[in-house]
């Protein structure tokens, strides 16, 4: 049993050492080709949002609304996919008995 609260403990460690990386992490999208950047954190928080001059026309904000958002959600799916590595061999640790009890 002391083996087993052992391991749950460095696992544990591990998970919160795993979140913070994350947290401190930041993250591009683009979209446009480049016309649009939004960096967020490895949370997946908006940071900062950069837009090329050439694509602004006051005639057609449609178009950069819908690069921002791109850009926004690619830079949130980019976020996921570094949580998901960061955090995937912790959770799939945890889940399914990894430690052999039920939950864990």
């Amino acid at each position: 049993m002391q083996a087993i609260l052992a391991q749950a403990q460095k696992m544990q460690e591990q998970l919160l050492t795993a979140q913070q990386e994350l947290a401190d992490a930041q993250v591009t999208g683009t979209a446009g080709g480049g016309l649009v950047t939004a960096t967020v954190s490895g949370a997946g928080e908006l940071k900062a949002l950069v837009i090329d001059p050439e694509v602004v026309d006051p005639e057609d904000t449609e178009t950069l609304a819908d690069l921002v958002v791109a850009a926004v959600r690619d830079a949130g799916n980019n976020a996921q996919r570094l949580a998901e590595e960061k955090m995937g061999p912790l959770a799939g640790g945890l889940g399914g008995g990894g430690l052999g009890l039920p939950g864990l």
